[in-house]
């Protein structure tokens, strides 16, 4: 139910909103701190009215960072794959649940991810606890639970609409909060996180 209903306020969002609030983004993010350190950030690339990433993806690549971004396999686990640019993705269509821009060279494993230094990840909301509320397919559950596992602890950052930071998200047992939140008006950081 909530989560339908951010997905409904973003599909009321015009072409321009969605650019004007992607350039925003990328310059709110690129102020952040773990991303001027960083070397390897995983990313994502978004796909309809989510808050756009390709600008950012582009300018960490620019400033020399290895962007990796993620290929959906069959079982709703992630990939990875390099992102050496806007002709590096391919459309990809997942049987009923939605077409995704994933890179096109080779494959580096599920565990690729711990490599790297801040993690990007989607989400429709987050609360004042850093609390994310994602998509419900629980792809992302498991790149954390896979940091976890691997003993690293990047930054994890999500990038929302600036309605999309709530008072509070539905959580369970094993979700984890976030380091931060950037939206197209600022960066919101959490104790919680770190």
């Amino acid at each position: 139910m909530l989560r339908r209903e951010f997905l409904a306020v973003r599909n009321r969002l015009t072409a321009d909103d969605v650019r004007e609030a992607a350039e925003a983004l990328a310059g709110r993010a690129l102020g952040l701190s773990e991303l001027a350190r960083a070397r390897t950030v995983a990313a994502y690339v978004s796909v309809g009215s989510e808050p756009g990433t390709l600008a950012l993806l582009d300018a960490l690549r620019a400033r020399g960072v290895r962007v990796l971004l993620p290929a959906l396999l069959p079982d709703n686990d992630l990939d990875w794959g390099a992102y050496t640019g806007e002709g590096s993705l391919a459309r990809v269509e997942h049987g009923g649940k939605m077409a995704l821009f994933e890179p096109t060279g080779g494959r580096l494993g599920p565990d690729a991810v711990a490599g790297a230094d801040v993690v990007l990840l989607p989400g429709l909301a987050v609360d004042a606890r850093g609390m994310r509320l994602g998509r419900g397919g629980g792809s992302y559950d498991r790149v954390l639970a896979r940091l976890e596992d691997a003993g690293t602890h990047p930054a994890l950052v999500v990038l929302l609409y600036d309605s999309e930071v709530v008072e509070r998200v539905p959580s369970e047992a094993h979700d984890r909060p976030v380091h931060a939140v950037v939206t197209p008006s600022g960066v919101r950081r959490f104790h919680s996180g770190a």
